[in-house]
């Protein structure tokens, strides 16, 4: 396992994906303490004048009696539920208001996450040791860190405030109501935005604190990085055998072209290649079948159950069966060695119609040593 030391490399998208899947995302404490003290504030100037209006108004209709009143006691818990009403109404319209800011405030600082995992059970969790190898952590050093500057910066900006209003706070009993309350309502704003501008301050400094501590968690080690390559993909080995299986299907499929064949080239039983030439359709010859072993015998058999002549040219069917690929043009080298061939194919089938005479000798053609494989593996091992 490799060490936190180790892990100096940044993450990459595929593991910042699996952490999102997992409900790891950067946030912001002090984002969500901006949204709600900031909402809450604007909220509340720009809806209580008219929320304590209304309020006003019932309140007063509330309490005027008269002899119907009084015959009709009914009448007075009529109005305080109507009063209850209109307040949950006013409390449930800011709670709404308030908690669309802290949503919005999570997902602008890392993200809509949608998991489950954060919440799910885990017995891991309640692990001693790892609680506090959490709370001496870097991360924990530095909120710890922040929060007490943060307390510092709030008393002092709190207690020159308060200084500097006490004459103000000293008229406000020498006022009369209206104009006090007033009076009162402005020093709280004033006050209010000081402290917003603290935390707007605390904001803007957490927002990419916690987003480079987040990353610094999903740091990895150059062990991980290759890892995660070689599982994205796919491990090597696997992959031949697979490329090694897709072919034996391949081949074991092309069987069936076999009848269509001109002519057979063996090796003389490790190799089989079926070849066949059409000139009105192909440019150059091309590799219809081809097996190794058992499926080479196959591919004679085959051949012989439908008179399709076997040749035995073993440099040739060794090299067709490295390098040419089914349905398609052999390679250029072959060219010549695969036309002498062809010749001595078509001179055979006329002899065998009584056409001409039989040819004598078997063509050896010449094949690049590069092109054989046994030459390959020879030439590998005296290296």
């Amino acid at each position: 396992m490799d060490s936190s030391q180790d892990r100096k490399l940044p993450a990459t998208q595929r593991k910042l994906d699996k952490a999102r899947k997992e409900g790891q995302a950067a946030r912001s404490r002090d984002l969500g303490n901006l949204a709600v003290l900031g909402t809450g504030s604007a909220t509340l100037l720009l809806l209580a004048p008219t929320a304590f209006e209304h309020m006003r108004v019932a309140l007063a209709q509330a309490l005027r009696f008269d002899a119907a009143t009084i015959a009709h006691p009914g009448d007075m818990l009529a109005r305080l539920g109507t009063l209850s009403a209109f307040g949950l109404v006013i409390c449930a319209a800011f709670a709404a208001i308030v908690l669309l800011a802290v949503i919005a405030s999570t997902v602008a600082a890392g993200g809509w996450v949608a998991s489950l995992k954060t919440i799910t059970p885990n017995p891991g969790r309640l692990n001693p040791l790892a609680g506090i190898g959490n709370l001496v952590s870097k991360q924990q050093l530095v909120n710890v860190g922040k929060l007490v500057l943060m307390s510092a910066l709030l008393g002092f900006v709190g207690y020159h405030f308060a200084i500097g209003s006490l004459q103000t706070i000293t008229q406000l009993a020498m006022q009369r109501s209206p104009a006090g309350l007033a009076a009162m309502a402005d020093w709280l704003v004033s006050g209010m935005t000081l402290v917003l501008g603290v935390v707007v301050v605390a904001a803007l400094i957490d927002v990419p604190l916690q987003n480079h501590f987040h990353k610094a968690r999903l740091r990895m080690s150059h062990q991980e990085v290759k890892q995660e390559h070689k599982e994205a993909d796919g491990n090597p080995h696997m992959k031949g055998h697979m490329r090694r299986s897709a072919r034996e299907l391949s081949q074991r499929a092309s069987i069936t072209a076999v009848p269509k064949a001109d002519f057979i080239l063996m090796n003389p039983t490790h190799f089989a290649v079926a070849m066949r030439y059409d000139e009105a359709t192909m440019s150059a010859p091309q590799v219809i079948s081809k097996g190794a072993d058992l499926l080479a015998l196959k591919i004679r058999d085959i051949a012989n159950s439908h008179s399709i002549p076997v040749v035995q040219s073993p440099m040739l069917a060794r090299a067709l069966y490295a390098h040419a690929e089914l349905d398609q043009p052999i390679p250029a080298s072959l060219f010549t060695a695969v036309a002498q061939v062809l010749a001595y194919v078509y001179r055979l089938k006329s002899a065998l119609r009584g056409e001409a005479p039989m040819p004598l000798t078997v063509p050896e053609p010449f094949v690049p040593p590069e092109l054989d494989p046994l030459n390959q593996a020879a030439s590998k091992a005296d290296a």
